[in-house]
């Protein structure tokens, strides 16, 4: 299995995370547990986010190439107030997640729209807004499930796709990195490996070929686990300490702690 789906791909992905979300949300006895990933947010919180953020990329979509958010989109989302009964808030939250699914299928993959990274490696398009709404599903999900105690390891193909879909959206940037040069390889177990190259002229993700033989190769520091638990980590949904770490892994506290413009 190789990183990111087709189109239809990744919609049927964003269905099957949301409804695990929503799954989760209606096996709550009540929507005040605090969410362990979203410190001060608590279930109703998440499912706010998830669902609002549904309906504000919907609205981004729909709206077309722009320089900035529209502002009908940012007003809409500011508005929001989702109901908090129960079987109220799951149908509001299928009902977000068809919206967003609807628009997409009808902008198809190359609409141009808004997005808050750059064009470099991921495209400001329907097509990486579905990627990245995979992720934001899938994540939220685990988030939810961790708050009842239950979490569940994200699925295969979704965790392949993350960990490449991460470093090229969240991560690649012109910023210069305010350290030492540093190298940071991640191994899925799975069999895919990317590479990190961070330095005064930004940070350069690339796909690279598994090595032959677990180590810290040329690397600052290597992390092995599998593709989900890679994903989770880069959201510091769990720790390093869940994962093989080789060579100095404080760079993995620099790079946590690292807020670089996209």
């Amino acid at each position: 299995m190789t990183p990111s789906h087709d189109f239809t791909g990744l919609l049927r992905l964003i269905d099957e995370r949301s409804a695990a979300f929503r799954a989760a949300i209606a096996s709550a006895p009540g929507f005040d547990a605090a969410v362990p990933g979203c410190p001060g947010w608590n279930l109703y919180d998440l499912a706010q986010h998830l669902g609002g953020g549904d309906r504000y990329w919907a609205d981004i979509v729909k709206a077309g190439p722009a320089a900035a958010p529209p502002a009908e989109a940012l007003a809409a989302r500011a508005a929001l107030v989702p109901p908090r009964e129960p079987d109220a808030l799951v149908a509001w939250l299928a009902e977000s997640t068809e919206l967003l699914l609807d628009t997409l299928r009808e902008a198809g993959p190359e609409r141009g729209c808004w997005t808050w990274w750059g064009p470099a490696l991921t495209p400001q398009n329907a097509g990486g807004v579905a990627r990245h709404r995979v992720q934001e599903s899938a994540v939220h999900t685990y988030d939810a499930q961790s708050a009842q105690g239950v979490p569940e390891p994200l699925p295969e193909e979704v965790g392949l796709d993350g960990v490449e879909e991460f470093l090229f959206t969240c991560v690649a940037t012109p910023s210069a990195w305010p350290h030492p040069p540093a190298v940071f390889d991640f191994h899925a177990f799975e069999g895919l490996s990317w590479r990190l190259v961070v330095d005064g002229d930004g940070a350069r993700p690339a796909r690279i070929p598994a090595p032959a033989v677990e180590g810290v190769g040329t690397a600052g520091v290597a992390v092995r686990g599998p593709a989900g638990d890679l994903v989770l980590h880069l959201y510091n949904r769990i720790p390093a300490e869940a994962l093989r770490i080789a060579g100095d892994g404080k760079l993995l506290d620099l790079l946590r702690d690292w807020e670089p413009e996209v």
